[in-house]
């Protein structure tokens, strides 16, 4: 399956942009375990930066982010079969979550829950 990972990314960052970085990071960090057990991991952030760049923006808060930032992971939850919602608060990220239950498509709350998890 390709699995949309949601959670914090600028929410509670106060949007410094190493603590971006930071959650960031944690969202990647379940990359791996999906793609071990079978599945195409997917982060928004990893489309939605570059196109963000693309257009002139230079970070999340440049006032055409908004045009970017939330439209991309509706975008590609036209392409995901599932969504991984990590914890903490993210705006962004329960919105990828109540778009996924309006089109049916499940959603998960720990990688292990995932369908054909794979211990390390």
């Amino acid at each position: 399956m390709l699995i949309l990972i949601a959670g914090p990314y600028r929410s509670g960052t106060g949007d410094d942009p190493e603590l971006m970085a930071r959650n960031l990071e944690r969202l990647e960090e379940a990359a791996w375990p999906l793609f071990r057990s079978g599945h195409v991991p997917m982060i928004g952030e990893w489309v939605a930066l570059p196109v963000l760049r693309g257009a002139g923006g230079s970070s999340p808060t440049d006032p055409i982010a908004s045009e970017i930032m939330y439209p991309t992971a509706e975008r590609l939850l036209r392409h995901c079969e599932a969504v991984l919602r990590l914890p903490g608060e993210s705006t962004g990220a329960d919105e990828d979550v109540r778009i996924a239950r309006e089109r049916g498509l499940p959603v998960y709350h720990r990688v292990e829950d995932v369908p054909g998890y794979r211990a390390a």
